[in-house]
């Protein structure tokens, strides 16, 4: 629909930015810190973009201060990070590093010292080595317990100080590229122990959203999921169908469970079928059902669009991690979907659609499936970024990007969906985690090439200070 004019952004709308603590911390083994599964398998040979690790990465464990002051200049709303668990607790579980803990401490402080919003995930990825160890982490009903004895530690901590929580961040994401592409650790492909692991993690998402309402935490919690709305590629009913399999199977799968406690008819009986579904316990179906969000959060970078695929079709192809546009190769599930080509969108350098206009459709879809306030966690454009002799950097592109995604979210809010902030993806540059330090991100650049050689100065780009003019108007001016 057109409207004649467009809704007001909030008043109180969180103009934000993110990160993840394995992609800008650093100090991988500093102050008591104990070893994460992605310190691992970085070390492995060619499973990242030329060896790139989190070593160092934009060394914002010492930085914090600094990074800090470039978001207090911007006028920075919210700043999104993660907590890496194994500052908290080395080993998983244990007595805790109050080392660790402390520069959380520090950050939050520092961060509302400059009336800046934290925005506090709790697991973006890092899962503690020990525990994959012990119990293989995700494949294992001891990771509730563990995770949401973690989770207390930092309620309580920060009770009063943080607002907003994120428990998990893309579960789907790191299940999928952790156990059938083998991307992510553990590098398994193995469907049946993916499902199994997924309906774990489903647990432990629900007894840490529970048991921040039992300590009648203030504030608001609720997971974070890698959202891309499914279209047909046409509209040949065959299409049409995959298209509603691929919503299903790739959206509600996951968020129907966050948000209703159950698994969707169609998918779940698909899974049945392929002896792919879980094994579901007394007592899980109360759980899941308990530990309703509030909020859903969403990461959105592209649309899919898709065909039908027959059973002797195309399986799971290859991901483009290298920047050479075009190098992706189909991909789906035989029997279901495949993804084809959008002839109606661009496509970044890594070949992620761009695709503004599905951020407003995916809006629309969650508003009336789920009927709850939405925040969105992550938005951005990875490119290459040139650094000019003047230490300046003409990101007119990614200006370009946010504004029209800006715009498709006041087109939502119009339409009724309740938006509580935007948080891009990301704020410094980082490491992005297959493909490296040149894939870039950030309204700051930070000097650290492919080759991890830099001095990790940092320098604002051009959409710094353009997205400093936004938060000013409130999104007026763009």
């Amino acid at each position: 629909m057109e409207h004649k004019q467009l809704d007001q952004f909030p008043k109180d709308f969180l103009w934000g930015s993110a990160s993840a603590a394995y992609q800008v911390e650093g100090g991988w083994n500093e102050d008591g810190k104990g070893i994460s599964v992605w310190d691992e398998f970085v070390r492995i040979p060619g499973k990242t973009f030329k060896g790139t690790n989190g070593d160092t990465a934009v060394d914002h464990y010492h930085r914090y201060k600094e990074d800090v002051a470039l978001m207090k200049e911007q006028g920075l709303k919210a700043y999104r990070f993660s907590v890496a668990w194994t500052r908290i607790f080395p080993n998983g579980r244990g007595e805790i590093n109050q080392a660790g803990l402390q520069f959380y401490i520090d950050l939050v402080d520092e961060l509302l010292e400059n009336e800046i919003e934290p925005v506090l995930t709790l697991y973006h990825w890092d899962l503690p080595q020990a525990l994959q160890e012990e119990y293989q982490g995700w494949e294992s009903r001891k990771i509730i317990e563990d995770f949401t004895n973690y989770a207390a530690v930092l309620f309580e901590t920060f009770k009063g100080k943080v607002n907003y929580w994120v428990s998990l961040n893309e579960q789907n994401i790191f299940v999928t590229h952790g156990y059938l592409i083998a991307s992510h650790p553990p590098a398994v492909q193995d469907p049946k122990r993916m499902y199994q692991a997924n309906h774990y993690a489903n647990l432990a998402n629900a007894a840490v959203i529970k048991k921040f309402h039992e300590m009648n935490m203030p504030g608001m919690i609720g997971p974070s999921f890698a959202y891309g709305p499914n279209y047909s590629v046409n509209s040949d009913p065959k299409n049409v169908l995959s298209a509603e399999d691929a919503e299903d199977l790739n959206a509600h799968l996951w968020l129907d469970v966050y948000v209703f406690g159950e698994y969707p008819i169609a998918a779940f009986k698909y899974l049945e079928e392929q002896g792919l579904a879980p094994t579901i316990e007394a007592g899980d179906s109360e759980l899941l059902k308990a530990g309703k969000p509030d909020f859903i959060g969403i990461n959105y970078y592209q649309t899919n669009t898709v065909a039908f695929n027959p059973i002797d079709g195309v399986g799971m192809g290859k991901m483009n991690t290298t920047g050479e546009k075009g190098s992706t190769e189909e991909s789906g599930i035989p029997g279901v979907f495949k993804r084809v080509e959008n002839p109606f969108v661009e496509r970044t350098n890594w070949d992620w659609e761009i695709d503004p206009e599905g951020l407003r459709i995916g809006l629309r879809r969650l508003t009336s499936r789920y009927r709850m306030p939405i925040l969105i966690t992550e938005n951005g454009l990875g490119e290459y970024d040139q650094l000019t002799e003047d230490k300046e950097i003409h990101d007119t592109y990614r200006i370009d990007y946010l504004k029209q995604h800006i715009h498709a979210i006041q087109e939502a809010i119009t339409d009724g969906a309740t938006v509580l902030g935007y948080c891009t993806w990301s704020y410094t540059d980082l490491l992005s985690w297959l493909n490296g330090y040149q894939k870039r991100y950030g309204f700051v650049y930070v000097d650290q090439d492919e080759t991890q050689n830099g001095s990790l100065a940092r320098y604002k780009k051009d959409s710094f200070y353009w997205y400093k003019e936004v938060i000013q108007s409130n999104g007026e001016k763009r």
